[in-house]
């Protein structure tokens, strides 16, 4: 069975630094692009950024800068920089990733979920 298990949310005061991981575990042949997403209170879940296998990556607008995105492939791990955290970047924070379970099904999974939560 595939996991998703993510760490590294909490509480943070305005200005500060988190750092998320997302380590994959399981039966997988091949790990694809893996990304964060978010989800604040009445909105809707948005990218917050996206890496592929090869390190290329892609941010949402309203982070770029603030956020760094890696992975480690042999670990099947990807990892979110958080700095100059603000207030509207409270939320929860989700980990996906594309997989390739066996050699002919790829399908994506999504982590639990950890809180952000930027105070002022």
């Amino acid at each position: 069975q595939v996991q998703l298990v993510e760490s590294g949310g909490g509480l943070v005061q305005a200005g500060g630094s988190l750092r998320l991981s997302c380590a994959a575990s399981g039966s997988i042949f091949k790990v694809n692009d893996m990304g964060w997403y978010r989800q604040a209170p009445g909105k809707q879940r948005e990218l917050v950024a996206r890496i592929t296998t090869d390190g290329n990556t892609n941010y949402a607008d309203s982070v770029k800068g603030r956020f760094t995105i890696s992975r480690d492939n042999a670990k099947k791990t990807v990892y979110l920089q958080m700095r100059s955290l603000k207030l509207e970047d409270t939320a929860v924070y989700y980990c996906n990733a594309d997989l390739w379970v066996t050699i002919v099904t790829r399908t994506g999974y999504w982590g639990q979920g950890t809180q952000v939560t930027v105070s002022s």
